[in-house]
This record gives structure tokens, sequence and C-alpha cells, in this order.
């Protein structure tokens, strides 16, 4: 397992890091090749299974959406230990994203910076994939991240998302309703509640009966946090994820010169983690109680970062950036450490 943080150290840091994703998730579309072997090797423990949004979960760990954009390695990261997959954010319409560098390392706080801006190949394309997926027998749960393509005036979201949930929602296990990235102009204003109830209520027409989540920023009081609990649970949606990336760079060990070079962008991983384990909480403050999911996200690289979410109320939870600096046996570590540690679904 130290290998690959040192295989990272010697060669992989030097790589841009936008290029060196993109090899490494080649690597990862090939392990259905080899399914039975990497199976047996990281499959997490029938114990850790977990009931949540009325499908079975292998493990309560899962990667976040913004790794597998176009749902093109569901199986091979299945086989690797996530319990589930969020693929996306897709989008209606097929965009390049923003302009290149737009992803930067940050190793000395465990951290990243990217402005990646949805790019994908629009969510029509993203359906047959998915539907192939679903009918492999060994699969994670896959979840689909939906967001507003940048060509689309804010005015006219709500009518981009429901056009992607509709064709989404048949073949997805749950949908998550990305308002909160920071890289799409305009995006974070739908959170603004006035914006948000009629977006999520059509949205949420147009799922039918898949489970309907939505995704929030980091970045807000405590009020706006309560307002958006009390409204999806008066909507009647299943879940929150919490969190998104952060615009702050407080607290960070680089100099501001490197940091301000890097520009604007979500910053994720280590950085994130207090700050995340505290929105959790304080949607648990507000929120009902277990039939209401709450997928926590944000600095978790370990299996000790997941128990603390799990403990302090989160139903699953999610990684990404600890992917890129712990490698591909990073969800079999943490399912590993969860076996050891006894965690069991209460109830």
């Amino acid at each position: 397992m130290r290998l690959y943080p040192l295989l990272f150290s010697a060669a992989l840091r030097r790589m841009d890091p936008e290029r060196a994703h993109h090899l490494a998730f080649r690597v990862i579309q090939a392990v259905p090749l080899a399914g039975a072997i990497a199976r047996r090797v990281c499959a997490p423990d029938p114990s850790l299974k977990v009931r949540a949004l009325g499908v079975d979960f292998p493990s309560p760990f899962g990667l976040a959406a913004g790794f597998d954009k176009n749902a093109e390695g569901i199986i091979g990261l299945g086989d690797l230990g996530f319990g589930h997959v969020e693929v996306g954010t897709l989008t209606r319409h097929a965009q390049p994203g923003n302009p290149k560098p737009r992803m930067f390392r940050l190793v000395g706080d465990r951290g990243l910076i990217n402005r990646m801006g949805f790019n994908n190949g629009g969510s029509v394309a993203a359906v047959p994939r998915i539907e192939r997926a679903r009918l492999r027998r060994h699969r994670p749960v896959i979840g689909v991240n939906i967001g507003k393509s940048r060509v689309t005036e804010v005015e006219n979201a709500t009518d981009d998302y429901v056009w992607s949930a509709q064709r989404l929602a048949p073949v997805a296990d749950y949908l998550a309703v990305n308002v909160s990235s920071p890289n799409t102009p305009g995006l974070r204003g739908l959170q603004e509640l006035e914006n948000l109830e009629p977006l999520l209520a059509a949205v949420k027409e147009a799922a039918g009966a898949t489970p309907l989540l939505v995704k929030i920023a980091p970045d807000m009081g405590d009020e706006q946090i309560d307002g958006i609990v009390a409204l999806a649970v008066r909507l009647g949606l299943d879940g929150i994820i919490a969190t998104n990336t952060t615009i702050s760079r407080d607290g960070l060990t680089a100099s501001d010169a490197e940091v301000e070079a890097m520009g604007a962008g979500g910053l994720s991983g280590e950085p994130l983690r207090e700050r995340s384990l505290e929105v959790l909480r304080r949607i648990r403050a507000t929120a009902p109680g277990a039939g209401f999911c709450v997928i926590s996200v944000g600095g978790v690289a370990t299996a000790d970062d997941v128990l603390d979410r799990l403990r302090a109320g989160a139903t699953l939870v999610q990684g990404f950036t600890a992917f890129i600096y712990e490698g591909p046996l990073w969800a079999r570590a943490v399912n590993r450490g969860l076996h050891r540690a006894g965690w069991r679904q209460a109830g």
C-alpha cells in the first residue's frame, strides 16, 4: 500500500495532474479484465453492507463525483472496493470545461485545487454506459450527479436539470443535483432558497421513483444550511450530500504566492476535513432520522475519517482527493480499517 505514495512522490507529482488522472483512469478501465482477482483482493467484507436509498451498498464508503465524469469506469472502480460510484457531473450539453491548466496539487496540504468546469460528454452519451454497467452481476451502487450546462442561462437552469434528470433517472440508483460547484458561473446562486425550491421540485417530479439528493457547498452559514435541510425535507427529497469543494484558502501550509499562482477553483482534500464535518453535524442536528440520507464528503482519507463521519450521523461517506495520493488500493485499505474496527450499520 505504501508503494504507490512513494511512486507518486518520485514520478507522478512531476506530471500534469490532469494528465496523470487520465493515465490512472485508463488503468482503472482495464481492471474488469481481471475482475475476479480484483474483487477477491479488494471486495468489502459482507459485514460492511449498508441499506440506504432503497438499495444495498456493499460498503458505506464510495467515490465522489468528479473522478468518473462520463460513467466510463464504474465496474473497475467497484472492483477496487468502492461501495458506490457517483458519476458526473453530467450536463445536458456536452462541454469541454474551462481552459487548461485547471487542476493543481497542494502536496504538502494533501489537497487539490480544480476549476474543471463540468467537462463531460453530455447526459445522453452516458446513458448506454450506465445501462451496460447495471447489467453486470458485480457492480457498485451507481449515483448520477447532474449540473447546469455552461451555455444555459441561470434563469433557464431548471429546464436544463429536468432534461438531464428525465434521461438519467431511469438508469441511476440515485440522482444528485449539483448546485454547489464554484467553477460554473452563477451556479452557487441556485442554492438561494427562492431559486432552489422550484428547481428541486421540478427535478423531483422528473426523477420519479429514483431517490434524489442535493449537493451543497461548505461556504454557507448555519442559517442557510438549516434552510436547505428544511426545504429538502418539505419537498420530500431523500437526502443531502455535504459538501462540495470550498473557495476558502484558510489554513494552508502552501505559500500565498504558490496558491495565488494556481488561481481560482474549488479546494478539496485534507484542508476541507473539519469544515465538512461541521456541516455534517449541523445537518444531522436538524434533519430527520436515519431515513433521511446524508452523504458526507470532504477531507476523507482514512478509515478513521470514515468512522468519524459515520459516528457523526452520516449514512454514507465519499472520498476523492485522497485517491490521487493513496492510489488504487485506497478503498481496500479504508474498508479493511472499517472491518477491523468492527463497524456495523445500526439497526
